[in-house]
């Protein structure tokens, strides 16, 4: 008989914004430490089909799977601390739900019926709750045990409604002992009085209460450890018990969060209500609390100026920020991030705003590191080159991700080659000198879903690059791709004649993947989004290459990965054909620890 999936879901109360992201992951992680195997499904209520038309105003950056999915930032929290590979159908909105039901209409499948959201659209949502459970995430074959589901938005939202119907019905179907139900909320404090204050909670659970949906745990974000006076009220009020009431409360970095719950008892509390007693054993995060005390005892800062549009928000690059967090724990460093919006950089800016101008450029200049980002439309670009020049000229360690490594070969073609209009067609589709060109797979009336997207393989074409070294002498990786405009492959024989070298490119040796400049102590450009796949304990090898060379450690970091002088003997050798400059080049693979070389 097959065992029964068995059902998380964290909803929010009060106001947005409360982590719920990080409260889902978190507990994901718990339950994974516990030797459960874990899922992940975020539910957002909005109409967009998914993620990849927004903003990084509107809903902070937009994060990529491997499948090319764009969806919901938490997808990233969901595999940086579970260390899973989620796929599109993990990520559920009402644009995706909707669209699948008037498909459906349109096929007749309702066979003349009246459709309608009771029970259609509920139906649909609850199948591919199931459906999306069941997929394997974790590289083991058949599904997880514990599938956790996170509802976005608030308890209340009108655009929710649908899915707390359905997910009411849901917990029905499942039946009781396969469905825990996680309620955050906001227990504020009263500056005036310096109290906690219990009825907001109070409130929101009330509503939820009335929806038809109870909770088991609340867990409440609280500046402080809850009084116990304050839960005892919480319990009589809510109908919780008290030992499943939890503090979410601050703390100095967010992988403290796990730590947080796993004191409070709170895979105990979910144990019981899933009847996993016994089945379990103590929660093992050894690795994860060393991780978590090694963080909060760095003090030896690392400076990388972050030359971006969307500065404003620093969710817009939450990837990229977790990223470079990831690889200064790594070298032992204090990141400290120093915004810097490219608008402020140009020119005009100058005359415009000198004060901005001037702190612009006072940050960049008292980096260590330089990091320009993805991005879309013209806004901030010549600010970006700025950067990218400074960058080059005065040998500060540079990572250019998407348009970033765009911007650092319009430069170089300007610069070195002398260039003066050289551009992007996407910023001037008249230019003499297109560097960066519109890609033939995208489309240029649709903008959802039509881009260069998810895994993509690169090979390096050569091995003696810091790219290829830091990536541990691989022949090729699989790194996520989002974007329409790539290095014109016509440009590229000039540029790598004035010193310009395309260490990574794509099967056909036509797509431009890595780009270094070879006597630069750090400048590397990728197409492809590296941030997508750093996990807390396994860096991105750019980014760690980055803060090494920031904090003077990149030699001491290439030294553990030399090539081999000689194959050695005994060692099995695979050898394998890789794509160079347009031909096949031979590589041997010694098998023994997955290092290529020539042969």
């Amino acid at each position: 008989m097959m065992k029964k999936m068995k059902y998380v879901l964290v909803t929010g109360g009060v106001v947005s914004g409360l982590g719920k992201g990080v409260t889902a992951s978190s507990i994901g992680l718990l339950l994974k430490a516990c030797n459960l195997r874990v899922t992940t499904i975020k539910i957002d209520p909005y109409l967009n089909s998914d993620a990849g038309t927004m903003s990084p105003f509107e809903h902070g950056e937009v994060y990529v799977l491997d499948d090319g999915g764009e969806v919901d930032l938490d997808l990233g929290n969901y595999e940086r601390f579970l260390d899973i590979k989620l796929t599109r159908d993990n990520n559920i909105t009402t644009g995706k739900i909707y669209q699948a039901v008037i498909e459906k209409e349109r096929r007749g499948d309702y066979l003349g019926k009246t459709v309608q959201v009771v029970p259609h659209i509920t139906d649909a949502i609850q199948e591919w709750i199931e459906r999306a459970a069941m997929i394997p995430v974790d590289g083991q074959p058949g599904p997880a045990d514990v599938c956790v589901i996170e509802l976005g938005g608030t308890i209340g939202d009108i655009e929710s409604m649908p899915f707390i119907e359905a997910l009411g019905q849901f917990s029905y179907r499942v039946g009781v002992g396969n469905f825990c139900l996680i309620h955050v909320s906001l227990v504020p404090v009263l500056n005036a009085v310096g109290e906690q204050k219990t009825k907001p909670t109070q409130h929101s659970v009330r509503g939820l209460r009335g929806l038809g949906l109870a909770p088991n745990i609340l867990a409440c974000r609280s500046t402080l450890e809850l009084d116990e006076n304050v839960k005892m009220k919480l319990s009589q009020f809510c109908h919780v018990q008290a030992e499943n009431i939890i503090t979410l409360y601050d703390v100095p970095n967010i992988w403290r969060i796990p730590l947080l719950l796993r004191d409070q008892k709170a895979h105990e509390a979910i144990f019981r209500v899933l009847n996993l007693q016994g089945t379990t054993r103590e929660p093992n995060l050894k690795e994860w609390t060393s991780r978590a005390d090694i963080c909060d005892m760095l003090h030896e800062p690392v400076r990388i100026a972050m030359v971006g549009k969307y500065t404003g928000l620093s969710d817009s690059y939450l990837s990229v920020i977790k990223a470079l967090l990831h690889a200064s724990v790594a070298r032992r460093k204090k990141l400290v991030v120093d915004w810097v919006p490219a608008c402020d950089l140009e020119n005009e800016m100058a005359k415009e705003n000198p004060d901005a101008y001037k702190v612009a450029w006072k940050l960049l200049k008292g980096a260590d590191g330089i990091l320009v980002p993805g991005g879309f439309g013209e806004r901030g670009v010549e600010g970006k080159i700025l950067a990218a020049k400074y960058a080059r000229e005065h040998r500060v360690p540079f990572l250019g991700i998407c348009l970033g490594m765009q911007v650092a070969v319009i430069e170089f073609a300007r610069s070195v080659l002398g260039f003066q209009d050289a551009n992007s067609t996407e910023f001037d589709t008249n230019t003499k000198k297109p560097c960066v060109i519109f890609m033939p797979e995208g489309s240029k009336t649709h903008m959802g879903g039509t881009m260069r997207l998810g895994s993509r393989r690169t090979y390096f074409q050569v091995m003696d690059c810091k790219s290829a070294k830091l990536y541990g002498n691989k022949s090729f990786i699989d790194e996520r791709h989002r974007h329409r405009y790539e290095v014109n492959p016509d440009m590229v024989s000039r540029l790598e004649e004035a010193g310009l070298s395309f260490t990574g490119k794509d099967e056909t040796g036509q797509r431009m993947e890595i780009v270094e400049l070879p006597n630069h102590p750090y400048y590397i450009g990728a197409q492809f989004h590296p941030e997508f796949k750093s996990r807390p304990g396994k860096p991105s090898a750019l980014f760690l290459g980055l803060i090494a060379a920031a904090c003077g450690q990149l030699d001491a970091l290439l030294q553990g990965h030399k090539l081999p002088n000689g194959l050695g003997t005994g060692i099995p050798i695979q050898k394998v054909n890789v794509y160079q400059n347009g031909n096949v080049a031979k590589f041997a693979k010694i098998a023994a620890d997955g290092i290529y070389t020539h042969y």
